[in-house]
């Protein structure tokens, strides 16, 4: 089922909704006619294993080097994290997401290799990024902002602030890709 955003009116939901608070879904059931879109719903949002533009980490008084890397090592992520994370799946799905054909019992793991990264949309940001039937969406990369960022600008080139707050200088969040993913493959 496609992801419904709160903030979203019901005819906004059926078309390509990016009111409210920013959302993370599941690229492979989250954007409008996706592999795994059975029809309408409130289905495939994610809590993206703790990953969302919703929270802006800063170097604070406590960061030491007080330096922007720092400040997103201590929230326990990675500057640059996100976006695929990998040449396949195997770090998003478990085996891979989906599976061969099953041959006397054994159906091996063949993960998708484009396409699975998680995506989100609100706060500007659309949850359908392409044309059906296969609709895509928007991944998220850790970016760090190197002046004053408003929300829906760029905080690093190709990403911009879905957080709902302005940034300042060294402050990261998972910036909102403005190219669409590749579909699932």
């Amino acid at each position: 089922m496609p992801a419904y955003l709160p903030g979203a009116s019901a005819a906004q939901n059926e078309a390509n909704p990016s009111q409210g608070q920013f959302v993370c879904f599941d690229a492979l059931s989250g954007p409008k006619g996706s592999p795994f879109d059975k029809g309408v719903g409130t289905g495939a949002l994610s809590t993206g294993i703790g990953v969302g533009a919703n929270h802006v980490i800063n170097v604070c008084a406590g960061t030491s080097p007080a330096t922007a890397a720092q400040a997103i090592k201590n929230a326990g992520f990675t500057d640059d994290a996100g976006e695929g994370s990998g040449a396949d799946s195997t770090k998003v799905y478990i085996g891979g997401g989906k599976s061969g054909a099953n041959v006397n019992g054994i159906a091996p793991a063949v993960p998708y290799v484009a396409g699975f990264a998680i995506c989100g949309a609100g706060n500007g940001g659309s949850r359908d990024g392409g044309a059906g039937p296969a609709f895509t969406g928007f991944t998220g990369k850790m970016v760090t902002a190197t002046g004053a960022v408003a929300n829906g600008a760029a905080i690093e080139a190709g990403f911009v602030n879905r957080s709902g707050v302005a940034m300042v200088a060294t402050d990261s969040a998972f910036g909102s890709a403005i190219a669409a993913n590749a579909a699932p493959a």
